[in-house]
């Protein structure tokens, strides 16, 4: 495999150790500055230039790009994922993990545990807000602010709406969230690589702070999770669009809750604490993900004409339930079902003869036209249309892909059913 790592300081600890691994395993490796590329467009041709000469071919690149880069850094791993060239991570999983509103809102949907959040800028939703969240205690977050930095505790409401008052006039957007008490002062880190947490550490915070970052001085312990956390941890890297993720979790009474999901995990904190290689395990996977590349299905559905992929729910008093998905109807109408989700649990290529009982949710993949029809024209503007020839089941409106979940999670599983 030959390999580019894409970062603008070859000496940091992440990237020697990236390096050497690929070195060790026989891979051919370079340190490539993400700042130096020139993005080259015509018909047909993507094409980059890295210091002015044109770039020899890469089987894959490993992006870790800074958070003071995301606008170009993402354009360039663009490039390289037009031009057919494997990325660890994808640009819009990069883009959508630096947006601190923008991953709480897509991990929200898809069902992960995230702390009660509220976004507001009107001064006279403020007290409501944080009432919502639980009143005070009550975190402040700058959507910016990285490495604890911009993380904020307001003991009292008066002092909330002090705070947020003083940042929103420095024209600061923030983010107003209930405090988990009884994960005060720490969190666990779990490294994803793949479908897999492969290290995961415990960081607890010293005296007064309530950060455990370890750039806030927090200390760090080698943790074992349960397969409820790291169900989690994969689930939220995987919808994030992300293979090779840090995923920041609080231990809340009611289960795991996803903080942030980083795109370029450090590696040097879990590496010392585990005394694990996780930069070895990055490069097997990536390794074999070369060896047998995935579909970028985002890209390919959009260029069949006339498919595209749509999701439909199985509500409560649902005919169908207790119906197989052949009895279903969907097939006989060119309606593939590519997955059923069954609250956490994925099933990917169902069988015809699969149950489907209340509240399953089926990715499917067909003819629009057929799928537009199965919505009544006097419903389709509803939140939660209603399907004309399945009674009672309503349908998502019509996407070919989310941004966001690119690469879904249902499609980065082995086929579990034929």
């Amino acid at each position: 495999m030959k390999l580019a790592i894409l970062s603008c300081n070859p000496k940091c600890y992440s990237t020697r150790r990236l390096r050497e691994a690929a070195t060790e395993r026989g891979h051919r490796v370079k340190v490539l500055d993400t700042l130096k590329f020139a993005i080259d467009l015509q018909k047909g041709e993507p094409d980059l230039y890295f210091r002015q000469k044109q770039l020899s071919h890469y089987d894959a690149i490993l992006p870790r790009i800074g958070a003071s880069i995301t606008y170009y850094g993402t354009a360039v791993v663009r490039q390289f994922e037009q031009m057919g060239v494997f990325s660890a991570n994808s640009s819009a999983g990069i883009v959508n993990s630096r947006d601190k509103l923008r991953s709480l809102q897509i991990l929200s949907r898809h069902h992960i545990g995230i702390p009660q959040t509220t976004f507001v800028r009107d001064k006279r939703d403020v007290l409501p807000a944080i009432e919502r969240v639980g009143g005070a205690p009550v975190i402040i977050k700058l959507l910016e602010g990285t490495q604890g930095i911009g993380v904020l505790l307001a003991e009292s409401i008066k002092s909330a709406e002090a705070i947020i008052e003083m940042l929103q006039s420095q024209k600061q957007n923030v983010l107003i969230q209930r405090f988990i008490s009884e994960s005060r002062g720490k969190d666990i880190r779990a490294f994803v690589v793949g479908d897999q947490v492969v290290a995961a550490m415990r960081r607890v915070a010293q005296g007064q702070e309530f950060r455990s970052n370890v750039h806030r001085g927090g200390i760090t312990e080698r943790v074992e999770l349960d397969d409820v956390y790291k169900e989690t941890a994969v689930r939220a890297a995987q919808i994030m669009g992300l293979r090779v993720a840090g995923v920041d979790l609080l231990e809340a009474n009611d289960g795991p809750q996803v903080m942030e999901v980083n795109s370029s995990p450090g590696l040097e904190g879990i590496e010392r604490c585990t005394q694990l290689d996780i930069a070895r395990s990055i490069i097997d996977y990536m390794a074999a993900q070369v060896d047998f590349p995935e579909i970028d299905l985002r890209q390919r559905l959009t260029v069949s004409r006339g498919y595209g992929v749509a999701e439909l729910h199985v509500p409560e008093g649902s005919e169908y339930v207790g119906k197989s998905i052949a009895e279903s109807g969907l097939r006989d109408n060119d309606i593939n079902v590519l997955t059923l989700h069954r609250g956490t649990t994925v099933i990917p290529n169902p069988r015809s003869q699969r149950i489907l009982e209340a509240n399953d949710r089926l990715l499917c993949f067909g003819k629009l036209e057929f799928m537009r029809d199965l919505i009544p024209a006097n419903t389709r503007r509803r939140r939660r249309p209603k399907v004309k020839d399945l009674p009672h089941l309503p349908v998502a409106d019509e996407v070919h892909m989310d941004v966001e979940s690119s690469k879904s999670p249902s499609f980065e599983m082995a086929a579990e059913e034929r």
